[in-house]
């Protein structure tokens, strides 16, 4: 496939980050049996790569803004433009040394998704996404699951348990949707589920109580491999309101079907 400019920008700066990842997650296994563990040392390996995307991509656009995970929001003189940055999506498996976890970002223009990526360094799998040129693994064109029905979807989600009241009504929709589908799925990174949609590997995601990190990676995926994604009314302000539901056109809107029938 062909790359822009901004999106070679984007995949250097995912690459260098995976490099450190990679070495960083090969301590993990020996700091399991520490006695202090390995949480703070996740916690900088996280500071570490979201500081060597940042870098990458104000030497190339220094005018843009910056939403991330740790630093937070950055203005930019640009106005138009702004980075949306998950260094570690998945920090929990990292933490476990499990090797699902990926960098997530997306490009921004005028509030809109206009190119991103999700990148497993250990995986070595590279998911890219530009607005109007398909979306791609590894330089193979992506085409959502051609499943119709739930009964034979298998599907991901994400459960939060909180302590919150949020947490009986998620349990309440995982009760709900399961016996209706094939499986459902925790992978335990939102953007690697987002991708692996995209790749056919699953046929619906839903999650709501998410970051705009955590969503607008996947996003463009999504939909430029065919599919369909909304928050939990059927709208499209899923990254504002933090709740995914995707799929192709039909079992997207079982799907949601589903999750709305559950409050």
């Amino acid at each position: 496939m062909a790359r822009s400019a901004l999106m070679n920008i984007m995949v250097n700066a995912a690459f260098k980050a995976g490099r450190g990842l990679i070495r960083d997650f090969g301590e993990v296994e020996n700091l399991q049996v520490s006695r202090k563990g390995p949480a703070d040392f996740v916690s900088v390996a996280d500071k570490r790569a979201e500081k060597v995307i940042m870098e990458e991509l104000l030497k190339a656009r220094p005018t843009y803004s910056f939403l991330m995970e740790e630093g937070g929001e950055i203005k930019g003189t640009d106005g138009m433009h702004r980075w949306i940055i998950d260094p570690i999506d998945g920090t929990t498996n990292f933490l476990h040394g499990i090797p699902l976890f990926a960098v997530a970002i997306a490009l921004e223009r005028s509030g809109e998704i206009v190119s991103s990526l999700v990148f497993n360094p250990v995986m070595d799998e590279l998911f890219v996404a530009e607005k109007g040129n398909g979306a791609w693994l590894n330089n193979r064109r992506l085409r959502m699951a051609g499943r119709r029905h739930l009964s034979e979807a298998v599907v991901s989600t994400g459960i939060k348990l909180t302590g919150k009241p949020t947490d009986a009504v998620s349990l309440r929709q995982v009760a709900h949707i399961t016996p209706a589908v094939a499986g459902v799925r925790r992978t335990g990174s939102i953007s690697i589920d987002l991708a692996w949609l995209a790749a056919g590997r699953f046929d619906g995601v839903w999650e709501d109580r998410l970051a705009p990190w955590d969503i607008a990676p996947g996003l463009l995926l999504i939909k430029e491999a065919g599919g369909f994604i909304t928050d939990y009314t059927g709208g499209n302000d899923a990254v504002a309101k933090g709740q995914v539901v995707a799929g192709n056109e039909p079992i997207h809107a079982a799907l949601l079907k589903s999750v709305q029938a559950v409050v």
